[in-house]
């Protein structure tokens, strides 16, 4: 599930006309030829990011001319120069860290944040997978950021049609995709103050924690579910090429996958049996 575009650790940091390193030092001359004075009115955005899909809505935002763009924070450590740029907006899709409620109080207009589950349902770490496990719809959502785990105003969601067949992955690539529809039509009423968030329910909210699937990667050869649940299981924790279930059994371990085919897609005949071996 990590970012296999390599993403880097600071991107662009612009300060008064110039391009600064992590350390503050101005590595580019500020006179580039270039009258920057009609984008003073733009609004302007501190991106936190790091995967594949946060690369994605980073691009959209540096290709969308209405907006500054200051710099992509990949790290905790880098949480500082918040303070520093003083942007209108923070936009976090893909940060794996908690931001600190000084941080969350710099932008003028707000932290906003891309997460893939369909609040108020599997808020926490890995979304597509409990959506799974738990039986939840499934979906983006871009909502506020506020001092507690993917629990603000929620200002648009797009829902993401599950099904049996589906595994930890392929739900994961289809969550990636409306995530970055969702922000390309979700963006521009945020920008211009046109659009509205609302509370979230949290009588229907489930959270997660990071421990909570590392345990869910742990199977018990003596624990009693029933069948769908069991490959409910499976198949949330199947995300190749990564090795998520595993299971001890006579002193050794094993790693397990499932797959499962939709009797419209089987290649063994009309009731999905081989009618010989």
């Amino acid at each position: 599930m990590s970012d296999d575009r390599g993403a880097v650790d600071l991107v662009d940091l612009r300060v008064d006309g110039d391009t600064a390193g992590a350390d503050g030092d101005s590595d580019v001359e500020a006179d580039d030829g270039v009258d920057d004075t009609a984008d003073d009115e733009r609004p302007t955005v501190v991106f936190l990011g790091a995967n594949n899909v946060g690369l994605e809505v980073y691009d959209w935002l540096c290709d969308r001319e209405s907006v500054d763009v200051l710099a992509m924070l990949t790290e905790k450590s880098q949480l500082p120069l918040v303070e520093r740029l003083h942007p209108d907006f923070v936009v976090a899709c893909g940060f794996t860290h908690i931001v600190p409620p000084t941080v969350l109080a710099v932008p003028e207009r707000g932290c906003l944040n891309l997460h893939p589950g369909l609040l108020p349902y599997a808020r926490g770490y890995n979304p597509n997978v409990w959506s799974i496990v738990d039986d939840v719809p499934a979906g983006v959502t871009l909502h506020y950021m506020d001092d507690g785990v993917d629990t603000g105003p929620v200002v648009a969601t797009r829902e993401v049609e599950a099904h049996f067949d589906d595994t930890g992955k392929t739900l994961y690539d289809r969550l990636e995709r409306a995530t970055v529809d969702l922000f390309a039509e979700a963006w521009p009423g945020v920008e211009d103050g046109t659009a509205t968030a609302r509370d979230q329910d949290d009588s229907l909210a489930t959270t997660h924690y990071k421990r909570e699937f590392v345990d869910l990667c742990e199977l018990d050869p003596d624990e009693e579910l029933t069948t769908k649940e069991l490959l409910d299981r499976l198949r949330a924790l199947t995300f190749p090429p990564f090795d998520n279930a595993r299971i001890d059994v006579d002193g050794e371990t094993y790693y397990v996958e499932v797959s499962i085919t939709h009797e419209d897609d089987t290649e063994s005949g009309d009731d999905g049996r081989l009618s010989s071996y």
